[in-house]
């Protein structure tokens, strides 16, 4: 029996081997056209020599500022950390490990900027890049590996921005509050917002570290014609439900209105899903920044539907991470066509050209912000203004490097 076993066995894995053969030779027969997915085909040594030069360099950039960054902020908090008793793992973890991300995204540009034109500069000056030319290169072709690094840079700036960062911010922001004396604001006065179709919540105090309102009314209208006037004393958010929207109230009353009648009922403990959360309540300082780029698309949709003028710097920020990430093609660009030529002096220069114009493109970022905030500019042209500004000037500068 056993032997009978083994053979049915064997047979069928060799069937199975048959198939898979057979669909094999059926993909490279009628499937040649995916050769032209191959990276191989397009990426050469001397792209894979370039992309090593700028990935290497970039990161080295990263670690080399970070570090600085590290040691100031150490010296300049050692005494708060003191002084509230912050644990060693807490601040290695909750904040450092959070500090560090962070604040390299934010610096993306600068660190793309500074790679470029550091190992642009020297490779020119050991006269590699005249040689690259003087073989029939062309510097469009040269730029190709630059672009492919580019890219690599962009998607990880926008991953890391759009769904890492955001979570690590919430822990850092936390441990802020606790061990550095910044205040996060836990509570709100007199709210008022739309929370459906003629649905008008109004909260008169609200705590969101308990996660309780005092003094909430809901009105439902119909026609312009209020037909339904719900009070309670208090309003407790349901943070253990599996849905959202679960709100339990207190001393509760309801006046339904219709015509000229009145019906009035109430009670002690009721509970109810009122389209609102916590996070339309209370508003603080960096709340964006705490947001995945899903959660923003949802959180700004849903404001907009209700009619909030509080949702701006949002939008802003929604925007600026795509726009940030797209940074690095441009900056690229400018890096390559500055420092490509061979000059006398080194490449002193290009740094500080590049470095000027890498704070510049930072700096304008959150000055088109504040137009965005302040002067009614819309957002995504706000959060693009700076791309817009220095893609022309990397035009120019792509135009002129060949020369």
């Amino acid at each position: 029996m056993k032997n009978i076993s083994w053979r049915k066995t064997f047979a069928d894995i060799k069937d199975k081997m048959a198939w898979s053969i057979a669909i094999l030779r059926w993909m490279q027969k009628n499937m040649r056209w995916m050769r032209f997915l191959n990276p191989a085909k397009y990426i050469k040594i001397l792209d894979w020599y370039i992309i090593k030069k700028f990935i290497g360099t970039y990161i080295y950039s990263i670690i080399l500022i970070i570090s600085i960054s590290i040691v100031f902020d150490v010296n300049e908090n050692l005494a708060k950390f003191a002084q509230y008793h912050a644990p060693v793992k807490a601040i290695v973890f909750d904040y450092y490990m959070n500090f560090v991300p962070y604040f390299a995204n934010l610096f993306s540009p600068l660190f793309v900027f500074i790679a470029v034109i550091f190992f642009t500069s020297k490779l020119a000056g050991n006269s590699e890049i005249i040689s690259m030319l003087a073989a029939g290169i062309s510097f469009k072709r040269l730029m190709r590996p630059y672009m492919i690094s580019a890219f690599l840079i962009s998607v990880l700036t926008f991953f890391l921005g759009a769904y890492i960062i955001p979570k690590g911010t919430i822990v850092r922001q936390n441990f802020e509050s606790m061990y550095k004396n910044k205040k996060k604001n836990t509570s709100a006065e007199n709210v008022q917002l739309q929370v459906g179709k003629g649905v008008i919540a109004y909260i008169q105090h609200y705590d969101n570290e308990l996660k309780k309102g005092y003094g909430f009314c809901l009105d439902k209208f119909e026609n312009k014609k209020l037909v339904s006037h719900l009070t309670a004393s208090e309003i407790q958010y349901d943070t253990i439900s599996d849905s959202k929207y679960h709100w339990k109230l207190s001393n509760w009353r309801i006046r339904q209105l219709k015509g000229l009648r009145e019906h009035i009922t109430n009670g002690m403990q009721k509970d109810s899903v009122i389209m609102m959360e916590p996070t339309d309540l209370v508003f603080s300082k960096g709340q964006q920044e705490t947001f995945t780029s899903p959660q923003l698309k949802e959180y700004i949709s849903k404001q907009i539907d209700r009619g909030s003028s509080n949702v701006v710097q949002y939008e802003v920020e929604y925007h600026k991470r795509i726009a940030t990430s797209f940074a690095s093609f441009i900056l690229t660009t400018i890096g390559v066509s500055l420092s490509s030529r061979k000059r006398k002096g080194g490449m002193g220069l290009y740094l500080g050209i590049g470095l000027a114009l890498s704070f510049g493109y930072i700096m304008l970022q959150t000055v088109s912000a504040t137009f965005a905030i302040q002067a009614d500019t819309p957002p995504m042209l706000a959060a693009w203004i700076p791309n817009i500004i220095f893609a022309i000037v990397a035009y120019f500068c792509y135009r002129k490097a060949p020369n």
